[in-house]
């Protein structure tokens, strides 16, 4: 679900697909969800993405060697934020938030 009146800058919409298909493929391989859903929209200077699924839990961006690890490091650099709210059990939702560059309608 994209709520987006506008796209942002092509490097923060390259950096946002990298981000959904990264976190996709590890709700694939890792939580044994039936589904997921991806929801993108824009809060003031932020573009905000939100991918849940209904697995097992238990995924950590806090290991060093972690895919997340890697993913919120790399959304660190351009000032993005990654959030993961994962208990045992699930569900798993992980939140990334990068900076709002306008780009093209």
């Amino acid at each position: 679900d994209v709520d987006l009146s506008e796209r942002p800058a092509a490097a923060i919409e390259g950096i946002a697909y990298f981000t959904v298909s990264e976190l996709l493929q590890n709700v694939s391989k890792h939580s044994g969800a039936r589904s997921a859903s991806v929801d993108v929209w824009r809060t003031e200077n932020r573009l905000m993405l939100q991918v849940a699924d209904d697995g097992v839990g238990g995924a950590d961006a806090s290991g060093g060697g972690s895919g997340l690890a890697g993913l919120a490091g790399r959304l660190d650099s351009v000032d993005g934020i990654l959030v993961v709210d994962s208990p045992a059990g699930g569900p798993t939702r992980i939140t990334a938030e990068l900076p709002w560059r306008g780009g093209r309608i």
